[in-house]
């Protein structure tokens, strides 16, 4: 790979910072794709020693590289992604990783099949933590920004993805006392307004993005 090949890769991958996901940070603003990306790929590293036997490089290869497709296609909520929307995202996104030098295409090739298959220990861990991120990020948004149905999914997100871990399940258990209390609140500010309590919408699906 030569200087300019690597220049491309990474202006390929800028489009991300402008690629907004439906979540809002704590200040309100929309999150991007690329931070999404940073994040759970922080998640990996920090969880290094409670996963000893894993392969730790691999699992944030696979959190940084996961959402390159987005990239042509933009983020599209996991409750509106169609099969037709994963097929365009893939072919566009083969099609991409087919141009890149020797070597960089094959590693990103073998980490996408390898993410896809959901057989290694490697590959669950980088699709729970892409499923937690986005529940802990509603968490740290404002009540006000979440759709109707999503008090009812950040009760439920992501428990079948950490299923393989006693550690991730723990986390997630956490991550729902988060919410339970994030939604106790308000219905607290709520009650104090009005004088009266009024139960919280709940719903089966939601807007939260992986």
């Amino acid at each position: 790979m030569n200087a300019r090949e690597y220049l491309e890769i990474l202006h390929v991958a800028e489009r991300l910072k402008d690629t907004p996901r439906h979540c809002t940070t704590s200040n309100r603003r929309r999150e991007s794709v690329a931070e999404h990306s940073w994040r759970i790929s922080l998640m990996a590293f920090l969880l290094r020693r409670e996963f000893p036997e894993l392969d730790t490089d691999k699992v944030v290869d696979m959190c940084l590289i996961h959402d390159l497709g987005e990239c042509f296609t933009g983020d599209i909520p996991v409750f509106m992604k169609t099969d037709s929307d994963r097929d365009t995202e893939d072919s566009l996104l083969a099609r991409w990783v087919g141009t890149l030098p020797t070597g960089v295409s094959e590693d990103m090739a073998a980490l996408y099949a390898e993410m896809d298959a959901q057989e290694t220990p490697e590959s669950k861990l980088y699709k729970a933590l892409d499923k937690l991120e986005a529940v802990i990020q509603h968490n740290e948004s404002p009540i006000d920004t979440w759709e109707p149905n999503e008090y009812e999914l950040n009760k439920t997100y992501a428990f079948d993805a950490v299923a393989f871990s006693e550690w991730l399940t723990a986390l997630r258990q956490e991550i729902l006392a988060d919410t339970l209390e994030k939604i106790a609140e308000e219905e607290r500010r709520r009650e104090n307004e009005t004088g009266h309590g009024r139960k919280l919408p709940e719903g089966c699906g939601g807007r939260i993005n992986t």
